[in-house]
């Protein structure tokens, strides 16, 4: 488990990115959810011992994780949201030399880790063509691939399927899934649908501070009874926002379909009761930073659905 306590990160200016962030991520698959410039690559650099927090505790499995970079290092596995590759190498190429700067070593050599790494993501058949010749699914995997090598026991992932299109994107959420299933990872998206597809319990982060962790499942049953949906002429858009709280405005068949959050339970005219959406939940947690009810703010208990 990893364990995360009072942490803070204040910038010169001061800017505070993180506000005493407490978080406990179990094993598998773990979301942070936020917009861009809500303190998630901070939080992950921490993480990952690239940079130092102002304040507070970061333990993996009981150690003190802060204290003791080396052994961190040696358990971590990180994919930053901004990856950097030498173009002109060849894929295999420059695996083996993230093996070299990683310290990776091995009975067998390096070229035989980097073929089963490539092999194990996928990327066996395009090892012998340059990296400028991949696609952006294929950097990411060839990411994930030295982010992985050494078995970590943590692993760190940044926005990793930001710019992908939709079939590399079911690509990589695969892989992923893949790999939680014996260590800690820690997915950082802007991308609901990300959570949705992958994470049983996620935390939501706003401004440096946690507004939620939870569920999927409990994050939309929060909202049961409390977003409804409508068409609207698109002359009637701007009144709706200033007298509602708009969730999502959807453009479907040529006709402006919106839900909105309905706290009080009145609703506009014309519009009824839908299923809420994780989407739905986010957007409401980013403008009212709360769920109705108490229960999508805790931890959910172990084995809790998605």
């Amino acid at each position: 488990m990893l364990q995360v306590s009072s942490l803070v990160k204040v910038y010169p200016g001061p800017v505070a990115a993180l506000q005493g962030v407490d978080l406990d991520v179990p094993a598998g698959m773990f979301g942070l959810l936020g917009p861009n410039g809500a303190g998630k690559s901070t939080f992950m650099r921490i993480l990952a011992g690239v940079l130092e927090p102002t304040s507070g505790a970061v333990k993996l499995d009981g150690r003190d994780a802060l204290a003791d970079p080396q052994w961190l290092s040696e358990r971590l596995g990180y994919l930053p949201q901004d990856f950097g590759f030498y173009a002109h190498l060849t894929g295999r190429d420059m695996l083996l030399h993230l093996l070299r700067l990683k310290g990776v070593t091995a009975p067998g050599g390096l070229g035989r880790v980097a073929d089963e790494l490539l092999e194990r993501v996928n990327l066996a058949f395009a090892a012998r063509r340059a990296v400028k010749s991949y696609s952006g699914g294929m950097r990411q995997r060839l990411g994930i691939a030295q982010a992985i090598a050494g078995n970590p026991r943590l692993l760190i992932v940044d926005e990793p399927t930001a710019g992908l299109d939709p079939e590399e994107r079911l690509r990589f959420y695969h892989l992923l899934a893949q790999l939680a299933e014996d260590r800690v990872v820690l997915l950082s998206t802007h991308i609901v649908e990300d959570v949705a597809v992958l994470c049983p319990q996620f935390a939501v982060i706003r401004a440096g501070r946690l507004v939620a962790n939870t569920t999927p499942r409990a994050a939309r049953e929060a909202l049961e009874g409390h977003i409804v949906e409508g068409v609207v002429r698109p002359a009637d858009l701007a009144g709706l926002r200033r007298e509602w709280q708009v969730t999502q405005e959807l453009l479907v068949e040529g006709r402006h379909r919106v839900r909105v959050y309905t706290p009080g339970g009145d609703m506009p005219v014309g519009f009824g009761h839908v299923a809420p959406s994780l989407e739905d939940a986010y957007l409401v947690l980013m403008r009212a930073g709360a769920l109705p009810g108490a229960a999508a703010g805790r931890p959910a208990p172990a084995g809790a659905g998605a």
